[in-house]
């Protein structure tokens, strides 16, 4: 199986190492030291030698950071997982911290009224991140300042570095060639006045380039680093092992490839101006470069708006990786359906079943995420993993909450469903029908052209908000053509302010989660796209979703009082095309089931 079920977190190791830690504080003349969950890349996911924090704390979230003093150790989280940390770290040695409510310079300020010196890896944290705690310490007496990591001198055991090979993404697939996708940077390089850009973020670069590799866990990534030219000449900085002879005569003579060693050296080398991202370069990279007297340029990557904007071969892909997906899933479903009911599974057999699922149509690479299958009370934590000592039984009367996505060679997917298992909670009907009126609000939104994500955001939390309930995490995520499930910039969340445009891929999954009962989560992928015009309509532009994911939502959850004629209406047509879609191509048994589950309201 890709999923394992043993557990990544061990709460009895933090206080040694944390104790460990301290010495090595000592020795440097610091206070304090940062542990951030990102490595070099800043990526969601690390590889298992750059899994710091949740080697040292026991917290194996995709986000969050330590603060260690002296007498302290701070684990700063946010919403998704407050139930998650409590859980997984030693409460007396570290202390969750909510994340972003509380941030790292006014907690320092408290914690170190008279002052001190607080380390930090500076190939682990960006400009911009660094510039804020800084300006938060203003007079407090607090110097950051760049060290050794620290981690690293007492993790006698750390893992190597990843050596998977890189393998090419078709043509057919990318929809663009390389060299048309660098010479199209490069001219806004140039229009711009800049002679190169730092790329740190391997999934712009492995767009960028047309290649896929397999360095992280669920992402197709090769860790790289690379510098674009002016001229679209690029200099990739990789493991050389992982690029087999193909592969360098599919990257052409107009990318040069270098060990990753000779990434700093090669900094100081080039011939200025250069753009820098200040929101994903680690600092080290400014430092490097100011070292040299190079003028910098502090500007987005240059690749992440080009890379959200889906090209057709790239959404004929991701459509066929979604329809393929949406079969496995109604396979999937009608197992659960039958099965479940009886007792006797949990939730390491739901995780085993529907990755089975999956690879059956063999096509699966891996999956996207490890499954989310929480069942009842597991089913609030957001980011829940479940493992042999948390597996619990899926029992007749709870809710399970599966959120799940398979990585293909075409695709990327990404689908969340919450279903009974046999008879259905009364108090559950009415907050999964809002979060349902959320799902299909953003599924039936039209908005102008120049709206950003957080303009569309409170259209999924209304029929909570007017509950007086709501969800700590974001309504959406933008998603990658058979990338990173995670991918920037676009989402859509009250904090988003990147307008949405034709092409982007987006996740609408509000939720509902009540700790100690259950958890709501319904999860469709979107294509923003031109909205056809309206009788009686202005001439303005406007925008409008449309669905990706096919598979039928559980409708025994669904309070119909609630429902308005027109969200009935589209649930009725979305199951319709469901059973158009997927009908034809699922067995018998799993025909008959998608029947009844697609049958009008």
């Amino acid at each position: 199986m890709f999923q394992d079920f043993t557990s990544k977190s061990a709460p009895e190791n933090g206080p040694p190492r944390l104790a460990a830690l301290r010495v090595q504080m000592q020795r440097a003349g610091l206070d304090g030291f940062f542990v951030p969950r990102a490595d070099a890349h800043q990526g969601e996911y690390v590889a298992e030698r750059d899994a710091r924090l949740a080697w040292l704390t026991g917290f194996t979230g995709s986000a969050g950071f330590c603060i260690a003093l002296n007498d302290r150790a701070g684990v700063f989280v946010d919403g998704r997982y407050r139930v998650q940390v409590r859980a997984e770290v030693d409460l007396s040695a570290f202390t969750p911290v909510n994340w972003p409510e509380t941030k790292p310079g006014p907690w320092l300020r408290e914690a170190l009224p008279q002052g001190g010196r607080v380390g930090f890896d500076p190939w682990l944290h960006t400009r911009r991140e660094i510039a804020e705690v800084e300006k938060a310490l203003e007079g407090s007496g607090i110097e950051l300042t760049d060290c050794e990591n620290l981690i690293d001198a007492i993790w006698a055991d750390r893992p190597a570095p990843p050596s998977a090979p890189a393998r090419i993404h078709p043509m057919s697939l990318a929809g663009e060639d390389s060299a048309a996708k660098r010479a199209r940077i490069a001219r806004g390089l140039r229009q711009r006045g800049v002679a190169a850009a730092v790329l740190t973020l391997p999934d712009s670069i492995c767009w960028l380039l047309n290649i896929r590799g397999a360095d992280l866990p669920r992402n197709p990534l090769v860790q790289c680093f690379a510098v674009l030219h002016d001229n679209a000449h690029l200099t990739l900085f990789a493991d050389l092992a992982k690029f087999s002879p193909e592969l360098r005569a599919h990257l052409g003579a107009e990318v040069t490839l270098r060990p990753v060693e000779a990434f700093a050296p090669g900094l100081r080398s080039l011939i200025g101006p250069v753009q820098v991202d200040p929101a994903s370069a680690p600092v080290q990279i400014g430092r490097e470069l100011e070292a040299a007297g190079h003028q910098i340029v502090w500007a987005e990557d240059p690749c992440l708006l080009p890379k959200a904007y889906k090209n057709p071969a790239e959404i004929a892909g991701m459509e066929a990786a979604h329809h393929r997906d949406a079969c496995a899933m109604v396979e999937f479903l009608c197992w659960l359906d039958e099965t479940a009911p009886q007792g006797g599974l949990t939730e390491i057999d739901v995780v085993t079943a529907l990755e089975g699922f999956r690879r059956a149509t063999n096509q699966l690479i891996d999956i996207s995420f490890d499954t989310i299958c929480g069942a009842g009370p597991n089913g609030v934590i957001n980011h829940y993993r479940v493992t042999e000592a948390t597996n619990r039984p899926v029992i007749p009367g709870e809710i399970l909450l599966v959120d799940s996505g398979g990585q293909y060679a075409d695709g990327t997917t990404d689908i969340t469903r919450t279903v009974a298992v046999g008879p259905v909670p009364e108090d559950a009907r009415a907050p999964f029908t809002r979060v349902l009126q959320g799902m299909i609000a953003i599924s039936r939104a039209r908005w102008p052209k120049g709206l950003a994500g957080r303009d569309l955001d409170p259209l999924a939390r209304a029929p909570l908000w007017m509950a007086g309930q709501d969800y700590d995490h974001g309504t959406g995520h933008g998603v990658g053509a058979a990338l990173c499930v995670h991918e920037g910039p676009a989402r859509i969340s009250r904090i988003s302010d990147v307008p949405l445009a034709p092409g982007m891929i987006l996740s609408n999954e509000p939720g509902y989660y009540r700790e100690g009962a259950f958890g709501i989560r319904i999860e469709n992928l979107v294509l923003v796209e031109d909205a056809p015009a309206l009788p009686g309509g202005d001439a303005r532009a406007m925008l409008a979703m449309r669905t990706l994911t096919w598979v039928p939502i559980d409708r025994r959850l669904i309070d119909l009082g609630l429902l308005s004629g027109a969200e009935r209406d589209w649930l009725d047509a979305y199951h319709a095309e469901v059973w158009r879609r997927v009908g034809p191509h699922v067995s018998e048994a799993a025909r008959d089931w998608l029947r009844a589950a697609c049958a009008p309201l």
